[in-house]
């Protein structure tokens, strides 16, 4: 299937603005649990398919809305640093992470290299996961950061209140990255993993490496 991206950059990607970071360390040792309960660390630093877990969580079916594809050229496209690890020219493609019944759960955001996006998102009504499972592809999710923050647009598009969490990966597969991927999570899934917001109360550090 060939993709039809839009030819130049016409579309803003919605960016966390960071409240607090969390890098490599907090990455690899996790928070303590009164600033984050245990359910939201496996979400947000487990390396499993956060389209599985939504689907566990909810006993839905999980879907894709497709909502950009633009070719960015050589441009850093205000993304996390680890976009230089993509090769050029690259594409951004948006989503939404949504129940079959239109409960959005997720926002993600990826980069990829432009060249080699159709090899492996073959069947874009589908999640990244579902794509490259279907390939029997091996990946790594290498997960480098996440963010606590807010966003007036996802504010609206999720109608629930920040801040969000969110976190940013690379997938490797065969020793190459393959994407850099950004997702935010919908405070709705609070019914299903507690509340998290206690990071601040308890923290008095805005970024963490």
């Amino acid at each position: 299937m060939n993709w039809q991206p839009t030819p130049t950059v016409e579309t803003n990607w919605y960016a966390l603005k960071p409240l607090w970071e969390g890098g490599e360390e907090v990455v690899k040792t996790g928070l303590p649990h009164r600033q984050l309960p245990p359910a939201w660390q496996i979400l947000l630093l487990g390396d499993g398919s956060p389209t599985r877990h939504l689907r566990l969580l909810t006993q839905e079916p999980i879907e894709v809305d497709v909502i950009d594809m633009s070719s960015i050229g050589n441009q850093r496209d205000r993304a996390p640093e680890d976009i230089t690890a993509v090769p050029t020219p690259r594409l951004r493609r948006q989503v939404w992470l949504r129940t079959a019944s239109g409960q959005r759960l997720a926002y993600a955001v990826s980069w990829w290299d432009a060249q080699e996006v159709d090899e492996y998102l073959q069947n874009r009504s589908l999640p990244i996961w579902d794509n490259l499972s279907q390939l029997h592809t091996e990946l790594y999710r290498d997960i480098q950061g996440i963010y606590y923050g807010h966003s007036y647009e996802l504010e609206t598009a999720f109608q629930e209140k920040g801040p969000f969490w969110g976190r940013h990966y690379l997938f490797w597969h065969s020793g190459q990255p393959l994407t850099l991927i950004y997702e935010v999570f919908s405070p709705y899934l609070k019914r299903y993993l507690g509340e998290n917001r206690q990071l601040l109360e308890d923290s008095d550090n805005s970024r963490i490496s």
